[in-house]
């Protein structure tokens, strides 16, 4: 090849690198650069201009989280050994907490919990559940701080009845949270659960409150007796948020977050908080006294459904029934009757049991509260002064009490069955007469599982004294007295029950 043809060659080659480099180098947003320099990656700005709206509830969300996080402390506990306390499957936190809310440290120590607190006081008191420190071995609470400060916590005092517990650092100046009002908490509400869930500590999430007084049956004695009215909302709780706060929009606790309805041990959309009203009555109680004192009328209590209503003469199902008094109770005193239905207490409308009872609550011994009463179609007042509620105490059952009733039903009997109510009812003899002291009326002897008297709540062994006004001397007048009601009729019957308390059972002639 000869020189001037290698020159051409250079030439062209040198032509095409300098088209190369500027055809290349005239694509937006890519710059070639020798190592070393700075490489571009990305779109120049963000393709959207962020809505102001979204702005401000983005850092209106920080600014709860960043305020409230510094209250919610983390909470671990060591049991007594041979504590039962989350040992049982049946238990029913381990039902709604799941397996890992208190567990076994095999070979390595006693058994453990864990949980979340939210701290009411800047001296260390804390708020958190019962069941998260019941069972805790002396000097066996420790509690962590947001700053990860540990120190060891001293229990002040329990609630079972609300689930409820105060435990206390010894600590100054610290971050207490604003204790908000759970009234004024509505349905559709926003609101956040700050805690330690799954051992994430400092973890907050988001929802709204799907519902109110909720009661889920789960906090409960031997009797029954049991405080809940639960907020219900959406946001994610797990095992470990337990005794950590349910926060609204003003970063101010409305509730102290203790379960979750699950099928898995672990979240699947609703979560249940004690409102705060109630934790800060339960809360100051224990602090003052290391108890709570908690006002109690000595009623039993259910819910008015629409045929009670019907039968009662009331518009609509609104109110609780009376179903029996206790004797010598604030309600026995204050004149209230078995199949009573209250209807507000002062001047709140009351339309379930566990609203009732959340109210009563709330109240000390000694403080009157004004019920209106529907009595025999027309509203009273009663003037109630609470008492403190005495532990109910068990009874041994007479262990030849079934012989002997047995040895009764020997006897012959005139029965009758009422298929339209799917009961059969028979006479009293002797030994009933005396046992339920009543001298007429008409004996339950057999419920038909799935019948009109199994739904209503009346029950084999009780009696059956009147229908409406009219009293029941036999079974024959009973049946007299129900044949004479219409498809769709309502009407109270007065009973009597194994217990010998009179209790009031609305029944509707089926179509």
């Amino acid at each position: 090849m000869t020189s001037k043809s290698v020159l051409v060659a250079v030439l062209l080659i040198s032509l095409g690198i300098i088209f190369g480099v500027i055809l290349v180098s005239s694509f937006k947003g890519v710059n070639f650069s020798l190592a070393g320099e700075n490489i571009k990656l990305g779109a120049k700005e963000s393709p959207i201009k962020a809505n102001p709206t979204m702005i401000a509830l983005n850092e209106a969300f920080h600014e709860i989280g960043k305020t409230v996080t510094p209250s919610v402390v983390y909470v671990e506990v060591e049991m007594e050994s041979g504590s039962d306390e989350g040992g049982d499957p049946s238990d029913f936190f381990h039902r709604f907490f799941g397996p890992d809310f208190k567990f076994d440290m095999p070979k390595r120590g006693p058994e453990r919990g864990a949980g979340s607190g939210v701290l009411i006081s800047d001296n260390g008191y804390i708020l958190t559940n019962n069941h998260v420190v019941s069972g805790a071995k002396k000097n066996g609470i420790k509690v962590q701080l947001s700053d990860t400060r540990e120190f060891k916590a001293k229990l002040i005092g329990t609630d079972k009845y609300t689930d409820l517990a105060v435990i206390k650092i010894d600590a100054n100046n610290l971050s207490a949270a604003a204790l908000g009002n759970s009234d004024e908490v509505e349905v559709g509400h926003i609101v956040f659960a700050i805690g330690a869930p799954l051992g994430l500590k400092s973890t907050m999430t988001q929802g709204i409150v799907s519902a109110l007084g909720r009661q889920i049956g789960i906090i409960n004695d031997e009797s029954g007796y049991g405080i809940e009215n639960f907020i219900q909302t959406d946001a994610a709780v797990n095992p470990g948020n337990s005794g950590g706060p349910l926060v609204d929009i003003q970063g101010q606790v409305i509730g102290i977050n203790s379960a979750i309805a699950t099928t898995n041990a672990r979240y699947q959309g609703y979560s249940f908080a004690i409102p705060i009203n109630l934790a800060k009555k339960v809360a100051s109680d224990i602090i003052a006294t290391g108890k709570v004192r908690r006002g109690y009328i000595g009623v039993h209590i259910e819910a008015v459904d629409a045929i009670t209503a019907k039968a009662a003469g009331l518009d609509k199902a609104q109110g609780v029934k009376v179903r029996d008094v206790n004797e010598k109770s604030a309600g026995e005193d204050a004149g209230l009757q078995s199949g009573d239905i209250i209807l507000t207490v002062d001047g709140k409308e009351v339309n379930s049991p566990n609203m009732l009872q959340t109210m009563v609550a709330g109240k000390s011994p000694g403080e009157t509260i004004t019920l209106k009463v529907w009595r025999e179609k027309q509203e009273i007042e009663k003037k109630v002064i609470l008492k403190a509620r005495e532990e109910d105490k068990s009874v041994a059952a007479d262990e030849n009490e079934g012989e002997n009733a047995a040895a009764a039903g020997e006897a012959y009997r005139h029965r009758i069955t009422i298929d339209e109510f799917g009961l059969t009812v028979c006479s009293l003899d002797a030994r009933e007469k005396k046992e339920y002291k009543i001298d007429k009326g008409a004996y339950i002897e057999a419920v038909i599982p799935g019948g009109i008297a199994q739904e209503r709540g009346l029950l084999k062994g009780d009696a059956i004294l009147a229908v409406g006004e009219k009293s029941i001397a036999s079974p024959e007048e009973l049946k007299t007295a129900l044949d004479k009601l219409k498809s769709g009729d309502a009407i109270m019957l007065r009973v009597k029950g194994e217990d010998k308390k009179i209790r009031f059972v609305a029944v509707e002639m089926p179509e």
